[in-house]
């Protein structure tokens, strides 16, 4: 037995002796980005929580429901491992939740099943996360659900040339391969593909590489955050916008907190994507004024938000069908099929992938009222699976 194996069997023993913190309080352990960089998405899963818990309360059954949160900063897996290592041995969580770094969650995935520990993704993107263990739920997107959409929305929008530009990581690379043979399969010519380092800071040699390969059209995936920002700004620099290369992507890289650092180059953008905070239903209506009470401007919601917020909502119904009790694989088929009106709008939990279904949205770039902002143009992409898995 190797010193990892070791290392898992007795964390395993440990979480199983453990049980509940106490008869009556069920632990649920949320890693994400509190600090640093990315710290706004963190506290997006925070207040997204904290918005599910201040309109349903703290308990289930006789149990009452507390959230642990733990910090790991940016793209770290040791310590993202350590961390969960850390909440189901010291802090004795029955679930794990959040995660916003693909990285991260492949890091946690093998302490699920010996630990006995349900872990519902929040945000990290890339498809396989799910077949790392069969404990782990989905409640946020994947690149493949929100990229077809795209590469079928360049073809009708009459692009014929397309430049690929994404951060070289899983969820970049499942974004590149999605719109690469979906738009291929459409009569469309990819004439360059460019995977980024996750520590670029200067995109100029990338612009200058697209506008040499004659691109007509570039779609983009990175994180949001400093990496768009920078991107953005090279894009209009090198002179690709005022040419007409028309800029496409999923929504990460124009989300309501990047946008007023990127400014109007953003306008006109186009981009497929799960939710937008200008979505109109009464359940976002009712979700934005609740965010709005635990401290959210509508600028900071974003998709980790509404993410928490549903995840909350399975881990409660996980804890609801176990009575409080460690059975992760009993939670984890209670949630399978489980379908309700989410803020972002219908949505189910694919019983034979665990990844969440969900409409998907065109949006463009507008300025409503001097405020830029992701409108819906009316395009609705329904029930979308994650294709990557739907083919296999």
């Amino acid at each position: 037995m190797t010193k990892m194996s070791r290392s898992i069997l007795s964390l395993a023993m440990m979480a199983a002796m453990a049980g509940p913190a106490s008869a009556d309080v069920i632990k649920v352990g949320v890693i994400g980005t509190f600090s640093g960089p990315y710290a706004l998405f963190g506290k997006n899963f925070k207040m997204g929580i904290d918005t599910w818990v201040a309109q349903n309360g703290n308990k289930v059954g006789g149990h009452t429901v507390e959230f642990v949160y733990k910090d790991e900063e940016g793209p770290n897996p040791a310590k993202s491992k350590a961390l969960a290592q850390e909440l189901i041995v010291k802090d004795k969580v029955q679930y794990l939740a959040g995660i916003y770094f693909t990285p991260n969650a492949m890091a946690v995935a093998p302490l699920l099943e010996e630990s006995k520990t349900p872990l519902i993704v929040m945000n990290a993107a890339t498809s396989s996360i799910v077949e790392k263990s069969p404990y782990i739920v989905r409640t946020s997107f994947t690149m493949w659900q929100n990229t077809v959409p795209a590469a079928k929305t360049a073809i009708k929008n009459g692009a014929k040339k397309v430049a690929i530009a994404v951060s070289d990581y899983g969820p970049g690379i499942d974004a590149e391969a999605a719109f690469k043979k979906t738009f291929e399969a459409e009569g469309g010519a990819v004439v360059e593909a460019i995977r980024i380092p996750l520590n670029t800071t200067d995109f100029s040699p990338i612009m200058q590489k697209i506008q040499a390969a004659g691109a007509d059209t570039i779609f983009c995936f990175l994180p949001s955050g400093p990496p768009t920002i920078g991107f953005f700004k090279a894009y209009v620099d090198n002179g690709l916008k005022a040419a007409g290369v028309k800029l496409m992507s999923t929504g990460d890289i124009v989300t309501e907190i990047d946008l007023p650092s990127i400014g109007d180059s953003s306008l006109g953008v186009l981009s497929t994507y799960h939710y937008a905070v200008s979505h109109q239903s009464p359940e976002n209506k009712s979700f934005l004024e609740a965010m709005a009470k635990v401290g959210a401007g509508p600028d900071e919601v974003a998709m980790t938000g509404i993410a928490a917020y549903d995840g909350a909502r399975v881990i409660y119904k996980m804890i609801e069908a176990t009575n409080g009790q460690r059975d992760p694989a009993k939670a984890v088929d209670s949630v399978k099929g489980m379908n309700w009106v989410s803020p972002r709008g219908t949505v189910s939990i694919d019983p034979e992938t665990r990844h969440i279904r969900q409409n998907v949205y065109l949006r463009v770039v507008e300025k409503v009222d001097g405020k830029l902002v992701n409108k819906e143009t009316g395009a609705v992409f329904s029930d979308q699976p994650d294709w990557a898995l739907s083919k296999r």
